[in-house]
């Protein structure tokens, strides 16, 4: 395979974070989820022979967890590219320390930043709803110390939260917490292209063409259901200290080539 004469030197891929990270809620037919990582992974393997790919993230993780428990084991990978996401989970709990979310945010990238060629940091997409707006100023407040560090440290930054196609509850799985594939596979482009590469989707933030919302009914019918299988449970973990991410091991914990089976799978959404 030759390497596109256009395309940066980049043969490996460290992502660190979440469960926005992880690839909740694009899933596979194996109960697996691919998510952005896989597929921006796939593309930069595609150009570079001998491409190699770790993925830490883990569904539920606070920025202490992501600081404790990942960031050691991707500065040591030593990877051209390193993508940190992660604090939004704690933005979103009913008390929130900002500063000692922002510290936290702060220790990651300072340890982060010496041992990658390139770290790359984001601005969480949000989605539209009053949940938003009720957490909105804890976001904006994380996302201005992300430019803060990236300004800092020379790391890239990719804008999802200014992206408005992202903030449309279409993009959005019915849990309202994570993007459908279609959703991950924008913010793929949004990275690829942040990183020098050439577009291969120049439309990814054009707004969806518009639809006539759903019927009253329909929109209270499937408000039951969201707080019944999502909302409520999630209230649980909060009020119990619980995670979705106890116990799950990262998807993808060692640095190792990106075979050619994964490609096509991370592409074609196959398990």
């Amino acid at each position: 395979m030759q390497t596109n004469p256009a395309s940066p030197p980049y043969t490996s891929l460290v992502a660190i974070g979440d469960s926005f990270t992880e690839g909740m809620s694009d899933l596979l037919p194996d109960g697996s989820y691919r998510g952005w990582a896989d597929v921006l992974a796939a593309r930069m393997a595609a150009s570079a022979p001998g491409f190699r790919y770790a993925n830490l993230a883990v569904r539920g993780k606070l920025i202490g967890q992501i600081v404790d428990e990942q960031v050691d084991a991707a500065a040591a990978m030593n990877a051209d590219v390193v993508t940190l996401v992660g604090g939004l989970n704690d933005t979103l709990r009913p008390k929130c320390d900002m500063g000692r979310v922002r510290g936290l945010l702060t220790e990651a990238v300072e340890r982060l930043a010496p041992s990658c060629g390139r770290l790359v940091l984001m601005r969480s997409p949000g989605r539209q709803g009053p949940v938003l707006e009720r957490f909105r100023p804890r976001m904006e407040e994380l996302f201005a110390t992300v430019d803060e560090l990236a300004a800092k440290h020379g790391a890239l930054v990719v804008d999802l939260y200014g992206a408005p196609t992202l903030a449309d509850p279409r993009l959005w799985d019915v849990d309202r917490l994570h993007l459908t594939a279609d959703g991950h596979r924008r913010v793929a482009e949004a990275v690829w292209q942040t990183l020098g590469y050439p577009p291969e989707d120049t439309e990814w933030q054009v707004p969806m063409p518009a639809t006539a919302p759903p019927a009253w009914l329909d929109r209270r019918v499937a408000d039951v259901r969201f707080a019944r299988q999502y909302l409520l449970p999630w209230i649980g973990r909060r009020l119990t200290g619980r995670s979705s991410g106890d116990g799950l091991p990262a998807k993808r914990p060692q640095l190792l080539p990106y075979e050619t089976r994964e490609v096509r799978e991370a592409y074609e959404g196959r398990a």
